[in-house]
C-alpha cells in the first residue's frame, strides 16, 4: 500500500497529511499559515511534513490545492490571499523544497476530487462540488475529467450574474458571490458575521429569517444554472456557510426543482459534503496518486 503527502494550504491556515492508497489520513497537521512569501510558505511546508513523518515514511509524491488559480502549463500559483497579486513558479519552489514529485492545483479542484474518491460523488463522473464561505467557487468534473478552462479559471462561478440590477460590490467579488456568500449574509441583516445572523435566525428574529430566505434564493438559483449547464448527477455542498445546512439545504432543492431544466433538476442529487474539511486533503492526496506509478495502487489495478 502506497503513502502520498497532502497539502491543503488555505487563506489563513495549512493543513498537512499523510494518505494511503485506501483514501485513510494517517496523521495530520495544522499550522497557521505563514504570510512572509512563498519561499517562506515552502520552508514552512517542509516543516509541517516533517512533523508528520513523512521522511521516515518514504513519502515518493505530494499532492498540494492553493486558494487560487494554478496555471498548469506554467506550474504558477496566483493566490493573492498570500502572497498578492503576482504569479509564482510554486510549482518549482515545492518540488526543489521537497526533493519528490509535486502536483497542485486550485483548492475547488481538491474538494470535488475529494468527494470522488472517497466522498458523496464516489465513482461518480459528472459533478458538481460548490464551496460556499467567504466566498463561492465550484470544482467540477464533467464525463470524469476535471474541468480546467482555456486558462485554469474554470470554476470561478461566484462570478455568475443572477442579478439584473447591478451593483458596484459585483467588480469586486461577482454577483453570486456578493449576494449569497457568509460576507454577503452578514451584509444583508447589516451584522458582523454570518454566525451572528445564523443565531439569531435559529432563535426566530425576523430581520435575520428574512436575509436567510433571501440568501438562500440566490443560492438556490446559482444552483439550479449549474445543473441546467451541466447536467451532474450530484451537486455537493461545503464550506463554511454549509455548517448550517439545517437553513439552506431544503430551500436550495425547492429553488432548484422551481429554477433548473426539469430533467436535470429530476435527477440530479443535491447532498452535503461527507468529508468537511478532509475533502481538500484527500483531494490533494488523489493528485499525487495521479503519478502513473503511483495510480495503479490507488484505483485497485
Amino acid at each position: 500500500m502506497r503513502t502520498v503527502a497532502a497539502l491543503d494550504i488555505g487563506g489563513t491556515k495549512l493543513s498537512a497529511a499523510l494518505v494511503d492508497s485506501e483514501g485513510q489520513i494517517l496523521v495530520q497537521r495544522k499550522a497557521p499559515v505563514t504570510r512572509d512569501g512563498p519561499d517562506a510558505l515552502a520552508r514552512q511546508i517542509v516543516e509541517l511534513l516533517a512533523g508528520c513523518g513523512a521522511i521516515k515514511a518514504h513519502i515518493t509524491a505530494c499532492g498540494v490545492i492553493v486558494p487560487g488559480i494554478y496555471f498548469a502549463e506554467s506550474g504558477n500559483v496566483w493566490a493573492p490571499n498570500l502572497w498578492g497579486h503576482e504569479q509564482v513558479p510554486f510549482l518549482e519552489k515545492l518540488e526543489n523544497a521537497l526533493h519528490m514529485p509535486v502536483r497542485v492545483d486550485s483548492d475547488r479542484a481538491g474538494y470535488v476530487l475529494g468527494e470522488q474518491w472517497m466522498g458523496a460523488a464516489r465513482g461518480m463522473k459528472d459533478i458538481v462540488f460548490l464551496a460556499v464561505g467567504t466566498g463561492i467557487g465550484a470544482g467540477i468534473v464533467s464525463g470524469g475529467h476535471l474541468l480546467r478552462g482555456a486558462s485554469d479559471i474554470a470554476g470561478a462561478v461566484g462570478w455568475s450574474a443572477l442579478n439584473p440590477q447591478y451593483r458596484d460590490i459585483y467588480s469586486e467579488v461577482g454577483c453570486w458571490e456578493a449576494e449569497a456568500s457568509g460576507p454577503a449574509l452578514a451584509r444583508r441583516a447589516s451584522a458582523e458575521s454570518a454566525e451572528q445572523v445564523i443565531r439569531a435566525a435559529r432563535e426566530g428574529d425576523a430581520a435575520a429569517c428574512e436575509a436567510i430566505a433571501e440568501t438562500a434564493h440566490y443560492l438556490g438559483m446559482g444552483v439550479a444554472n449549474l445543473v441546467s449547464l451541466l447536467n451532474p448527477e450530484i451537486v455537493v455542498l461545503g464550506g463554511g456557510l454549509m455548517q448550517a445546512h439545517d437553513l439552506f439545504l431544503e430551500p436550495i432543492r425547492s429553488a432548484v426543482k422551481q429554477w433548473a431544466q426539469p430533467v436535470s433538476a429530476q435527477q440530479v442529487r443535491i447532498e452535503l459534503t461527507q468529508l468537511g474539511e478532509s475533502a481538500g486533503l484527500l483531494g490533494a492526496a488523489r493528485l499525487a496518486f495521479t503519478f502513473k506509478e503511483l495510480e495503479a495502487s490507488a484505483t485497485g489495478q
